[in-house]
């Protein structure tokens, strides 16, 4: 499997408070075909897991202001899915083992072998690719999608969606409630970079949609926006 083999670029947040390594990292995996958000303290990497969905999260465990371990916590929370891997200067195996309680699904010692980094990628990313593979169906309250017929229903009633607000209502429910950006929406359903007013409001104009055939005749409400941040589905 290459980075190629996904329909567009698995997204990564990397928190590292050492400006150089981050950098350097950072600039290496983006060469590989990786799309990378950097944080330099635990705060800031919070903010950035909440405003997008990430396929996966690279987080050191001495931070400044929230450290790794207490933010690795934090993620596992809202999300028991991404896949999070921990990047220490300690080795012992009980920091090891309080990185695993905390919800990390694995653990890279410093100094470490870019490659050797780009191979636990790989192998994270194979794994979430074959997980929504066999993902046929998902369901939130009572909301169902099938993929492998691209239908969808609530409450048992189906609901006719076109192609687009199919593909935009996947996006919304594979992302489990996470807050997806108009820019990362734009570049997943639309294929295109949010660089206009007018890819602005079609994206306001097709979650306008969904709201009125999935939610309007239902509760709970399933569609929600985060003012400033983005749109994401749960019920609330």
């Amino acid at each position: 499997m290459s980075i190629q083999d996904f329909d567009s670029p698995p997204c990564v947040l990397f928190v590292e408070d050492e400006p150089k390594l981050g950098a350097s990292v950072r600039k290496e995996l983006m060469e590989q075909g990786y799309e990378v958000d950097l944080a330099f303290d635990g705060s800031i990497g919070e903010r950035l897991f909440k405003s997008k969905s990430y396929d996966i999260v690279l987080l050191d465990i001495n931070l400044p202001h929230i450290n790794g371990l207490e933010l690795c916590k934090r993620i596992r929370e809202s999300n028991q899915d991404v896949p999070i891997l921990m990047l220490t200067a300690l080795g012992e195996l009980d920091d090891k083992m309080e990185a695993f309680a905390s919800g990390a699904d694995d653990f890279l010692v410093k100094p470490f072998h870019l490659r050797e980094l780009l191979a636990r990628l790989k192998v994270f990313l194979k794994r979430r690719q074959l997980n929504n593979a066999f993902e046929e169906k998902i369901t939130v309250a009572d909301l169902e999608i099938e993929f492998s017929t691209k239908s969808v229903s609530r409450a048992g009633k189906p609901i006719n969606l076109t192609a687009k607000e199919f593909s935009l209502l996947a996006l919304l429910i594979r992302s489990r409630g996470r807050v997806l950006s108009k820019n990362e929406i734009a570049e997943k359903v639309w294929d295109t970079d949010l660089d206009s007013t007018t890819s602005m409001n079609t994206i306001e104009v097709y979650i306008s949609f969904l709201r009125n055939k999935v939610d309007k005749e239902f509760e709970p409400k399933l569609i929600h926006t985060k003012p400033g941040f983005g749109y994401f589905l749960k019920p609330l």
